[in-house]
């Protein structure tokens, strides 16, 4: 079933014509959209797509990832779930379902349907946290390098709108291990922003 976004929706209705989208009905598990948003907002977390807790939950990065994630961001659960502060909006909103190396890639549908319509009623967004490839190839475009290490290790270039950042997903455990800066030198200057962002007023 194909729902179409008029210029006229605000939000809060692209909200609730995303959560009844069933383009990706033939999912394993079904289609059940996961997102967080308000038109407040000051960060966006753009990430993949949900994995199987956050599906069977309802709640993204409600699982080891998220709780890396929340450290690395230096908020609590209540501050990182309260879409007045955060948006939470990935590639794909669906679990995509598992592949042999892990979960599968988010859904091609889902971006072009409704990521602009969303981030264009984002009006507040100060920084955005690209998480993973496929969010950078869409965030990032050309500016993308030949690896993820080789995108992020740029953040600098991106900086303070943008961040690209890995998964913080424990099978990245080994990406960290080699790639040391990250931890060392990019999250103490991302926990101090993002607590700035979170003082500030809209």
């Amino acid at each position: 079933m194909k729902i179409r976004v008029r210029a006229a929706d605000d939000l809060t209705q692209v909200l609730r014509k995303v959560r009844r989208c069933t383009l990706c009905e033939a999912l394993p598990l079904g289609p059940n959209p996961i997102l967080q948003a308000s038109a407040s907002a000051r960060i966006l977390i753009a990430g993949q797509a949900p994995g199987r807790k956050a599906h069977e939950r309802g709640l993204p990065f409600d699982d080891p990832s998220g709780n890396r994630l929340r450290d690395w961001l230096g908020v609590d659960r209540e501050q990182f779930y309260d879409p007045d502060l955060f948006a939470i909006i990935p590639m794909g909103f669906c679990f995509p379902g598992t592949g042999s190396a892990g979960d599968l890639p988010p859904r091609p549908e889902c971006a072009p349907a409704w990521r602009n319509a969303l981030l264009e009623r984002l009006p507040h967004i100060a920084l955005t946290l690209v998480i993973g490839q496929f969010a950078q190839r869409w965030h990032l475009g050309d500016c993308c390098g030949a690896s993820l290490a080789g995108t992020v290790r740029n953040w600098q270039a991106f900086w303070p709108r943008l961040l690209p950042m890995p998964h913080p997903s424990p099978r990245n455990n080994r990406w960290l291990k080699q790639n040391p800066f990250f931890e060392a030198d990019v999250l103490p200057i991302l926990r101090a922003r993002v607590g700035e962002l979170l003082r500030s007023e809209v």
